[in-house]
């Protein structure tokens, strides 16, 4: 296991290395894991309930927007703000986008399965 750093208030600067690396470890666990259960489990473990669920509602929207529903009917349907779908949107549309990655791998996924 990583050693902490020592007690003691840190400055800004440090607290937001440490989460940053922190998120970062998290990030490449979870890309070393095929098990769906196990990941799955983690997610339960770190996340409230309030944040799996705006997980999830952000994950419906990315793939709302993809299927080219409009982002009023969207917000109306699931209860969401019309900034985090339009931040969806404009993280949807860029070129390389996670999202549009991401929505492949999903396609992928689906059909072998």
């Amino acid at each position: 296991m990583a050693k902490s750093p020592d007690a003691g208030q840190l400055s800004t600067a440090a607290v937001k290395e440490l989460v940053d690396a922190s998120f970062r470890e998290c990030c490449a666990l979870l890309a070393e894991t095929n098990d769906e259960q196990l990941i799955f489990d983690f997610f339960t473990c770190i996340c409230t309930p309030a944040e799996r669920n705006d997980i999830g509602k952000r994950w419906l929207l990315v793939k709302e927007l993809d299927r080219g529903t409009p982002q009023r009917d969207i917000a109306s349907r699931f209860g969401m703000s019309l900034c985090k779908i339009t931040r969806g949107s404009r993280e949807l549309n860029k070129p390389n986008s996670a999202f549009q990655k991401m929505l492949e791998r999903l396609v992928t996924l689906q059909r072998d399965r």
